[in-house]
């Protein structure tokens, strides 16, 4: 995969005045929403650039929509050496959906992927980092699940709440709420204020 814009050959430049927001999109049937949440990025003023899991990458959401609505091509591999970096340093990460997997891996450290190293490098950058988990019950009742949630709160990252996905007895899947993110990241802790539009 190339790291330049849908139909330009090379990436654009972010707006100076805009903050940038990576991102990461984990497998989990959701992801094909995320739409949603990069569209109320931009409404609050940010530029988004998205990564995504190999899996993610998979059929698990509208890749040509994403990348038509950014400008810019999502990131799932690891660029050469020497090659310039397609995105600016990010002013906060949202990984939305957060999945079983990503979150154990990110707690231990594991980079085995693009969207694992970048997610590692950022707290060591001391990025505002936002998650909404995407788990089911029987996963998250695992030992080591509840530690990586530990840890990573430890760590300073901000969670949304737990949503499994599951369909409820009348019928209604509960929604995901999206822009819970962007939410976390305006806190006063975290003091990233991207200019508000629409």
């Amino acid at each position: 995969m190339t790291d330049t814009a849908p139909g330009t050959g090379q990436s654009p430049a972010p707006a100076p005045d805009r903050p940038f927001l990576y991102v990461v999109v984990c497998a989990a049937g959701i992801a094909v929403e995320v739409d949603r949440l990069i569209a109320a990025a931009q409404r609050r003023g940010w530029e988004v650039g998205v990564f995504a899991t190999p899996v993610a990458m998979g059929g698990f959401f509208h890749t040509a929509a994403v990348e038509a609505r950014i400008g810019r091509r999502i990131r799932s591999a690891w660029r050469s050496p020497g090659d310039p970096r397609p995105f600016p340093p990010p002013d906060a990460v949202v990984v939305a959906p957060a999945t079983f997997n990503t979150l154990n891996k990110w707690a231990a450290g594991t980079a085995d992927t693009l969207a694992l190293g970048t997610l590692c490098e950022a707290y060591g950058l001391g990025v505002p980092i936002a998650v909404l988990p995407c788990v089911s019950e029987a996963l998250a009742a695992h030992p080591a699940y509840r530690a990586s949630l530990e840890r990573l709160r430890g760590m300073g990252v901000r969670f949304g709440d737990p949503y499994d996905g599951e369909v409820r007895s009348d019928g209604v899947r509960p929604e995901f709420r999206w822009e819970r993110a962007l939410d976390l990241l305006a806190t006063e802790d975290h003091r990233v204020q991207p200019n508000h539009q629409g």
